[in-house]
């Protein structure tokens, strides 16, 4: 069985990682409701683009929600 020092450091880092979870969680929910009160024209703003629809097609727009980055194998990291 644990010993009563090893329990508490138990609980003292399970709070720990609750806490920064909780952080994370909230951090994750603050970027959707901000990207979602503006509808994402932040995420567009740099595109050099009129017509926002037409955006994510752009070379110049570095946010391309339709792309899938893939590294070949023989890329290396």
């Amino acid at each position: 069985l644990l010993s009563l020092l090893q329990k508490w450091a138990l609980l003292a880092l399970s709070a720990c990682g609750s806490l920064c979870c909780l952080c994370c969680l909230l951090g994750l929910l603050v970027a959707v409701g901000l990207t979602l009160g503006n509808q994402g024209r932040v995420l567009l703003a740099p595109c050099s683009i009129g017509d926002i629809a037409l955006a994510p097609v752009s070379r110049e727009c570095p946010f391309d929600p339709t792309r899938v980055y893939v590294s070949p194998p023989w890329a290396g990291d």
